[in-house]
């Protein structure tokens, strides 16, 4: 699709719908009531939308991947500068008021399933073809924020942005660097996969209803290849999980928890020696690069201590 076929951007289109009016009025067109189990909040401002997509940098070679439509608010706006945008939506009760909303736009099309379920490989080969590059832009429920991030990065997909709204206190420990309150397992799984930007702070009155706390937009920039180079990523997550299973205990007291006897805990002090970490210092503290050379000597004395045990 070329640019001149796309809609116009600029000013607030007759169709828009992101207003307290509008939301309300289809709402009450559909008698649609809100489950709080799902975690719908509608955005009514246009503002914070166009903050939104500004920061996925879409333009008409590019493909957008919507999470939670709700009511199309945020799906109109990328379809006006997107080339192809797919919304996946798990209540069936809202695919009337999506088809009315999204009716001027024929090359937004939406998938009625659990992204949690979804194949998603499988729906980008399926519904991206020909599209440059595809960016993740939602406004994600709340309880599965992580969950969904997750399995996005995790599966390895070829996206090039994830633009989320996402509750302000998960954001800041996304985009948190070492040594804060808000670093932790969570800041290391994001920034291995993704370069985090916070594009900004969002309260809670730009929402139908409004939630309890106030919300971000996160901008994850999707590296070509992870921020570290490790040899077991599975290994190496789990060891940052470990090390932060009691924020106040030291580096030395949670890993000898879970990796070492009382016997051979002397070998825990050494190994942190080696990799250049002192045993004292908390999770909190360290670089991923740390985590990953505290990674490798882990793996590297547990698979000779295996390979003894396993000779004896």
């Amino acid at each position: 699709m070329s640019r001149e076929q796309l809609p116009k951007t600029g000013g607030q289109a007759t169709g828009d719908i992101a207003s307290p009016k509008r939301t309300k009025e289809l709402m009450q067109k559909y008698g649609f009531t809100l489950k709080k189990s799902l975690g719908q909040n509608f955005l009514i401002d246009q503002n914070v939308l166009g903050r939104i997509v500004s920061a996925a940098e879409l333009d008409a070679t590019k493909g957008a991947l919507e999470i939670g439509p709700g009511i199309g608010a945020l799906t109109q706006q990328l379809a006006k500068l997107a080339s192809k945008v797919v919304a996946v939506e798990i209540d069936q009760r809202l695919l009337p008021m999506l088809e009315e909303t999204l009716a001027d736009y024929p090359h937004a099309s939406v998938v009625h399933a659990d992204v949690l379920k979804v194949d998603l490989q499988a729906l980008f080969a399926e519904q991206f073809q020909g599209v440059d590059k595809v960016s993740v832009v939602a406004n994600l429920p709340y309880y599965v924020t992580t969950p969904i991030l997750m399995k996005l990065l995790e599966e390895r997909l070829p996206l090039e942005n994830i633009v989320v709204m996402i509750q302000k206190e998960v954001a800041e420990r996304m985009a948190a660097k070492p040594g804060g309150k808000e670093y932790g397992s969570l800041s290391i799984a994001v920034q291995y996969y993704c370069e985090p930007e916070l594009v900004a702070i969002v309260p809670q009155t730009v929402f139908i209803p409004q939630p309890n706390v106030d919300s971000a937009v996160i901008k994850l920039k999707v590296r070509q290849t992870p921020a570290v180079d490790v040899e077991d990523e599975s290994f190496f997550f789990e060891v940052v999980q470990a090390s932060f299973t009691q924020r106040r205990k030291t580096l030395y007291n949670n890993l000898s928890a879970r990796y070492f006897t009382k016997e051979n805990k002397p070998e825990l002090e050494r190994l942190l020696h080696e990799a250049g970490i002192e045993p004292s210092r908390r999770g909190e503290t360290l670089s991923m690069g740390e985590y990953a050379r505290l990674a490798k000597a882990l793996s590297d004395y547990l698979s000779k201590a295996d390979r003894q045990t396993a000779r004896e």
